[in-house]
């Protein structure tokens, strides 16, 4: 197990740079005039994945649990991001950025009434951060 909690994190971290750098429309929408949220949100997250996959390769009871505690609020910071908005609590900046940057992208939950909908995308970014805590929780519950 812990060779899969290695590796989930790069898996995560691969769909977030196909998604961001990849034109892949539908899917994302890498229009010009979003590079500088693009830039700015590989800064803040491509250096999680590694922190993770980092605290499950040393193995040790501090690092495991810290890399657990980085999966937690990655799921924190998904749902806050993406579902809490979803159901109607959101900020102007949330609306905002989903209006210039993921309006167009496709999705699967019903968007009308809604400000905020996730899109496929950031539904396989879930679920990819749901897999990374799973198998890092496991992997510190049986060192």
């Amino acid at each position: 197990m812990t060779t899969v909690a290695i590796v989930v994190p790069f898996v995560w971290l691969a769909w977030l740079v196909l998604t961001e750098w990849v034109p892949m429309f539908p899917l994302n929408d890498l229009a010009p005039g979003n590079l500088r949220n693009r830039l700015v949100a590989a800064s803040m997250n491509y250096p999680i994945p590694l922190l993770i996959a980092g605290g499950v390769a040393l193995h040790q009871t501090w690092s495991l649990v810290t890399a657990t505690v980085i999966c937690g609020l990655v799921i924190v910071g998904h749902v806050q991001s993406w579902w809490l908005p979803y159901f109607g609590v959101s900020s102007a900046a949330q609306r905002e950025l989903y209006r210039t940057d993921y309006a167009r992208t496709l999705k699967i939950l019903p968007t009308e009434g809604r400000d905020v909908v996730i899109d496929v995308q950031h539904m396989v970014v879930g679920v990819i951060s749901v897999v990374m805590l799973v198998t890092t929780l496991t992997a510190t519950l049986t060192a």
